[in-house]
Parts: structure tokens; sequence; C-alpha cells
């Protein structure tokens, strides 16, 4: 039982709520590779185990980088001064639950074990998985890590992007089948950018306090509201115009175009990023048809479901056109 405490008790600091990002990426580089004539389904398992394993050890990675330049404490100290900012970061540091020499050894063991992943399927599948993992390994670490900190320079919404929709799926996909597809850029590209749009929602969300302690997001880059809104607009509108030039020029199966019928979450996701830019504190209501939002009742007690609301649309967003292409390879 003591083990068991002690995996839920790191899985709960690695952030497994945010596993939605690279699950269904994964998943769905899975179901396209199955169809293909050299699919190994233990392979492919492999691989997402080895995906999920290896975003739980960056995500706590995050932390302790982020942690050794500033103490997360000043997340919680403008939450006091009346801010509206997320609680502390990684509270389990800052309570001094544990040590920053044991919450390395956790890093070290995730990522480990992601890596032990990879190496058995390059036995298999050889070099181009050892070079994918390698570089987004290395893209992970560089988005807090000394030198680079892409997330300290506005860059690292765009990282994510990468490291979850091409790289990602790409690396997924020939784990799975032993191939790569260059049409599988036309779905891996819109759905690395509804994952950057996660991110991107949420730097938005928590520019302030993020520009307080010295972070620069890619919202702050921009410098005005106009501009970040005209990214977010960029970023929810092209992946579907991705997918329709794709099924236009033959490339993909005209079913794909089911994705526009997540389309709507796209607008009102902007239409309430809008709201919230032009007045924050206006108020948003929660609809049924905006997709399943966990604990919803201690976000709403904890005054903080302005921002859980829009955190999950813009996560429903990503599962559901993820579904849509799932549903289109079954069709066709």
């Amino acid at each position: 039982m003591k083990v068991i405490r002690i995996i839920k008790f790191w899985m709960i600091n690695a952030r497994y709520h945010a596993l939605v990002q690279s699950l269904w990426p994964a998943g769905l580089a899975v179901c396209l590779a199955a169809g293909q004539d050299d699919f190994s389904p233990a392979l492919a398992l492999l691989a997402v185990a080895g995906v999920e394993l290896g975003h739980m050890g960056l995500n706590l990675f995050d932390d302790y980088f982020d942690y050794r330049h500033q103490n997360q404490g000043y997340r919680e100290l403008m939450a006091r001064a009346g801010l509206r900012a997320r609680i502390a970061k990684c509270p389990y540091l800052i309570s001094g639950a544990v040590t920053l020499r044991q919450l390395l050894a956790a890093c070290l063991l995730f990522c480990g074990l992601a890596l032990l992943a990879g190496l058995v399927i390059f036995l298999d599948r050889g070099r181009p998985v050892l070079w994918l993992a390698l570089t987004m390994a290395v893209l992970g670490l560089a988005y807090s890590g000394r030198p680079l900190r892409l997330s300290y320079r506005g860059l690292g919404e765009i990282e994510i992007g990468l490291v979850f929709g091409p790289l990602l799926m790409g690396g997924v996909y020939y784990s799975a089948c032993g191939r790569f597809d260059p049409a599988l850029t036309l779905i891996s590209a819109p759905v690395g950018l509804l994952v950057m749009n996660i991110v991107y929602v949420h730097a938005i969300m928590d520019l302030e306090p993020d520009l307080r302690v010295g972070k620069m997001t890619l919202a702050g880059l921009l410098g005005s509201p106009s501009a970040r809104l005209s990214v977010l607009a960029l970023v929810l509108g092209l992946p579907y115009l991705l997918v329709s030039l794709g099924a236009a020029a033959g490339y993909l199966n005209r079913a794909c175009l089911l994705v526009w019928l997540t389309f709507p979450l796209a607008v009102v996701l902007f239409r309430l990023m809008l709201q919230y830019v032009r007045d924050p504190s206006l108020p948003a209501a929660r609809r049924f048809w905006m997709g399943p939002m966990s604990r919803w009742e201690a976000a709403t007690a904890n005054g903080i479901e302005w921002f859980m609301l829009r955190w999950y649309l813009a996560r429903n967003l990503l599962w559901s056109f993820c579904l849509a292409v799932m549903a289109a390879g079954l069709i066709g």
C-alpha cells in the first residue's frame, strides 16, 4: 500500500491530469498506423507508454528547473494579493514534502523508464526512433532548462506544438508500423496546434503573474491584446484549414472533414477568450455541450472556475478533434 501511495503522490505531482495533451495525439497516431502491413500492437502500446512516462518526467523537470530558478511561492503571494492567478505551481516543494534531490530522482526515474521503452522499440525499428526520442527529450528539457529556457523566451508554446504534434505522432506512428507517411503531417500539425492552444490559452490568462516572475510566454511576447487574439484565431482556425486542404488535394480521406463538427467548440473558446481579454471580471457560464469538466464543484469553490472553464474547453477541443479523425478512419 505504501508503494501505491508513493506512485499516486508522484503521479499527482507530475500532473497526470494533463496527459490528455499527449495521450490523444499518441492514440490517434496508433489508430492511423493500425491499417499498415507491419503494424505491431505491442510496439504501439510500448510507444504510448513511453510517451506518457516521458511527459510526466518532463513535467517534473519543469518544476525542478523553475523552482531552482526562483521560488514558486511568488504565485501564491500574488494570488493572496488579489491577482487572478492560479495557486502555486509546485506546492509539494513549497510545503517541504519533498526535497529538490528527491524531485530530481523522480524526474530521472520517469524519463529513464521512457528511454527504456524507446530502447526496446529502437532494437526493432532502428535509428529513426532513436533520433526522434532524443530530439523530443532535448526540446522537452529546453522548455524550462538552461541554457535555452524556451518557455521564458516566448517560444515554449511553439515548442510544445512541435513536440506534441509532428514529433510525437510521427514517432508513435513509426514505432507502431515501421514507416513514415508524409500525409501524417496534415493531421499531426493540426493536432500540435490544438495542443499548443491549451498552453497558449493558459498563458493569456496567466499573463500578469507570469510577467511578475519574469516569465516571457508567447502571450507576453506579442505585447498587445489584439495581437494575442489574432494569434489565437490563427491557432484555432489553421487546423481546420489544413485538414480541408489535405482532403481537397486527396492526401486525406474526405471523411476527415468530420473535424468541422468540432469547430463550434473553437468558436465558443475564442469568444470566451475575447470576453476575458476585454473584461476578466465578466462571468462565463458552463454548458453541458462543452464536454466533461471534472471536479467542477471544487474549481468553483476555489474561485478558479473562470480559468478552468476555458482550460477544459481547450482540452475538450483537442480530444474531440482527435476523435473525429479516428471516426473518419473507421468510415474510410
